[in-house]
């Protein structure tokens, strides 16, 4: 909604505007109805022109501390603050506390002479000592034609409504004004638009047997506005309007990543979940699991202490309860502990734009962080694929401009392309996930992929899952001969299998026992023949030994010989020989 007001804020300070306290209608309005002006209400019987200006007036008293005065043409006081009950107003509490005036002016259109000294000066009087009296700074008059339904000229309609739209000017009082709609103009005299400063027409129109109320600012002098149809609703705590404009593609993002509640499809997307504030399309077939997921995103959700909104459009509130309790998802508990809000509801008991309004009111008031819509598809019963789609993206830039997750199921049909969703939005969402049957061997299991998660790694295997007491269950992968096994197909592989293991470790260990043993077997032959070649080394160094010491005994016995031979030629030597030394080795 904010960027409108940021729109309108370049004028704001030039036009003096006045709050209206209805929720959309300040944001349209760029701020709510002229200050000091008068503003045109019209519309059909039963479009809610005088509940509008009832509201103003109260609420402005309430919420802004500006007393008021409300003259009514055709309703009794009485009747008034008993109609306004229904909304939570005590209309009769505040006359009380002299913060407003309600006053009936009874005019019958018999009673009325048309003549040309005709004129409101005795309704200015009356009005004017009701505005002194509680100071007021809001009036409304309901209804105009009431006041002038008698009076056939022109010229005097001319005038006097001129003169009254002055006069509501120079008393500085913000003035609504309401008028029947008109043949060909938007009120029945077709003046009252042209002298006012602000035209709202309210329309209560029916298609298909649903009713729909849309309000549209025909002009708005001195600043800009919203020009759009906009649907809003009447229900027990007012009016509320959707601001259609107000959406678009400027919202915020968060880099935070918050958990699914299923831990296998956490590890899908990256083993973190989903980025905070971004949408998930559940899809699939009938019976595939879709509202078994969502409660998974609820339950963790409140688990993490944070607010969920839940539409569910095909069960009961108790029912669905009941029914999530068989997967180990207890809604009833954060239900009581006010962190869950379901609202169930069928789709045919309104229209596109009022679930909208309706679903824009609860997110305003209870504040969750992720809401989940259970499913989308039921919406293309109430209009066309256009319309739904229509709706259906303004939702979503409804609730990513908030900064809340939604979780949104869709409903595939069989013989479909399970890659389209049937609403139309999947362009639209950043994580899509694809629920189908997987069916082998005479069973129906469930399997899941990611189809795309902007921004982030993401899964491309196919995943079964089974539902049971403990939740949603992930399975492994499991590749078969053709293709991914699932169901009692998958355990009769994975018997296999384990046999198949368990052979193959049999075999490793025989294998192993064999080779030990030849092993074994080689060492010892090593060993005996280390010990033979050791007992020959024994043997041979020995002979070496004794060969080696013959040697050197045959060697000093020759020695001994030559010393002995040398002896005896010294001894017969004559006293005058000189004896000469032997060179060396002369004893060899």
């Amino acid at each position: 909604m904010s960027q409108i007001v940021d729109a309108f804020s370049a004028v704001e300070n030039t036009l003096p505007k006045a709050p209206t306290g209805i929720a959309g209608l300040d944001e349209i309005t760029g701020g709510g109805l002229p200050r000091g002006r008068p503003t045109l209400i019209c519309g059909a019987a039963g479009c809610g022109k005088t509940l509008l200006a009832m509201e103003f007036l109260i609420r402005g008293v309430i919420e802004y501390g500006e007393p008021g005065v409300f003259l009514a043409f055709e309703e009794t006081a009485e009747d008034l603050a008993q109609n306004v009950r229904s909304l939570g107003f005590d209309l009769q509490q505040l006359v009380d506390q002299q913060k407003l005036v309600v006053d009936h002016v009874h005019v019958e259109r018999n009673e009325i002479e048309e003549t040309g000294e005709y004129d409101l000066e005795g309704l200015f009087i009356r009005l004017g000592y009701a505005i002194d009296t509680v100071g007021a700074k809001r009036v409304v008059l309901d209804t105009i034609e009431t006041l002038f339904g008698g009076l056939t000229n022109v010229g005097i309609l001319r005038s006097e409504l001129r003169r009254l739209f002055r006069w509501l000017k120079e008393k500085g009082v913000t003035a609504v004004i309401t008028g029947e709609r008109g043949d060909g103009a938007l009120t029945r005299q077709g003046l009252e638009e042209y002298v006012s400063d602000c035209v709202i027409v309210l329309d209560h129109r029916v298609s298909d047997q649903l009713s729909t109320r849309r309000l549209r600012i025909v002009k708005y002098r001195g600043t800009l506005h919203g020009t759009n149809e906009y649907p809003f609703l009447i229900d027990e705590t007012g009016i509320s309007v959707l601001p259609i404009t107000s959406v678009g593609l400027q919202h915020q993002v968060s880099a935070e990543r918050v958990s699914t509640g299923i831990v296998g499809l956490d590890a899908m997307l990256g083993g973190r979940g989903v980025f905070r504030g971004t949408t998930v399309l559940i899809s699939g077939t009938a019976g595939t699991g879709k509202t078994s997921m969502a409660a998974h995103f609820a339950h963790a959700s409140c688990h993490r202490g944070e607010r969920c909104l839940y539409f569910s459009f095909e069960e009961s509130r108790d029912q669905l309860m009941r029914n999530m309790r068989s997967v180990g998802v207890d809604l009833q508990h954060w239900v009581e502990q006010d962190l869950l809000q379901i609202h169930a509801n069928r789709p045919t008991s309104q229209g596109l734009e009022i679930h909208l309004v309706t679903m824009h009111k609860l997110v305003a008031q209870f504040q969750p962080r992720l809401v989940v819509v259970d499913p989308i598809t039921n919406f293309l019963r109430l209009g066309s694929q256009t319309e739904t789609e229509g709706m259906l993206v303004r939702m979503i830039d409804f609730l990513k401009q908030s900064g809340t997750t939604a979780v949104f199921t869709s409903l595939t049909h069989g013989g479909h392309a399970l890659e389209q969703s049937e609403s139309g939005v999947s362009s639209l969402i950043d994580t899509w996930l694809l629920l189908r049957d997987i069916e082998l061997g005479g069973e129906r299991n469930r399997g899941l992929y990611v189809l795309k998660s902007r921004g982030m790694v993401h899964s491309n295997q196919i995943r079964e899952f089974t539902l049971s007491e403990a939740g949603v269950d992930l399975k492994e992968v499991y590749m078969g001969p053709e293709g991914v096994l699932t169901g009692s197909l998958r355990l009769a592989q994975e018997a296999r299998e384990r046999a198949a293991t368990t052979f193959r470790d049999q075999e490793i260990e025989r294998r192993e026992r064999l080779l030990e043993r030849r092993r074994k077997l080689l060492e010892a032959q090593i060993a005996a023949q280390r010990a033979e070649f050791e007992a020959e080394e024994a043997e041979l160094l020995l002979g070496i030994s004794q060969e080696r010491g013959a040697a050197d005994v045959l060697l000093a016995d020759r020695f001994e010989m030559a010393r002995s031979r040398m002896s005896e030629v010294t001894n017969h030597t004559p006293k005058n020989h000189t004896r000469k030394s032997l060179p060396p080795g002369a004893y060899t």
